[in-house]
């Protein structure tokens, strides 16, 4: 499948609310203004209390993306879980994990962040609620804001999938990283991938793909 930023922002329809956004917007004409985000790849998710070994397979792939996006100036936003004892609605159901100030918070060594990226702590499955994310987002690029957000990271049907909702109400683009996202599960991942697909028209590109045009 040919990756097609105009694919993925021709499906997508900007809210009511983005229309500052998205005025005047010709996304044929001129340069995508990309973000890639990469989503709790952290300690207890590889190697600790949630560990997958899914998960730590797709490590090289975003390590290369990653490589490409500094290279070219691509903003990078590792938005990673930093709970709270307080955070009851989800320690309920997966048992403590991430807890701020632990080793298990941390990103994992092989994608330790560079002293540019930016780091968007969360509580919740997805990236934008209650963070920061939405508004550095709108403020990146000059003031001009993101057009497209590459999603990386775990889990594809949790976290990814909530995060790309968000991210199509307020009008980006959505490209996931087919091989750059993973669940618990094969079947859990690729219905992840299809339900992103379906319903919030999102671009699935392996990592390859994805380098390539960025180049």
């Amino acid at each position: 499948m040919a990756f097609s930023i105009y694919q993925a922002l021709v499906k997508v329809k900007p809210s009511l609310t983005e229309g500052k956004r998205r005025e005047g917007f010709d996304h044929l004409s001129r340069k995508t203004r990309y973000v890639i985000l990469v989503n709790d790849m952290l300690n207890d998710f590889i190697h600790g209390k949630l560990k997958s070994a899914r998960a730590a397979q797709i490590i090289p792939k975003i390590s290369s993306l990653l490589e490409k996006a500094r290279q070219k100036g691509i903003p990078i936003f590792y938005c990673n879980d930093e709970h709270l004892p307080t955070d009851k609605y989800e320690l309920k159901l997966w048992g403590e994990h991430a807890m701020k100030g632990t080793e298990g918070a941390q990103v994992v060594d092989e994608l330790k962040p560079a002293s540019n990226d930016y780091i968007v702590p969360k509580r919740r499955y997805s990236s934008f609620d209650e963070t920061s994310l939405d508004s550095l987002l709108q403020n990146i690029y000059e003031g001009k804001g993101a057009d497209a957000i590459i999603m990386t990271g775990v889990h594809t049907h949790i976290c990814i999938e909530h995060t790309a909702y968000d991210a199509f109400v307020r009008g980006f683009g959505i490209i996931v990283a087919e091989d750059g996202v993973q669940a618990f599960t094969a079947e859990d991942h690729q219905a992840g991938l299809d339900y992103m697909k379906l319903n919030y028209g999102a671009s699935i590109e392996p990592v390859s793909n994805i380098i390539k045009n960025l180049s």
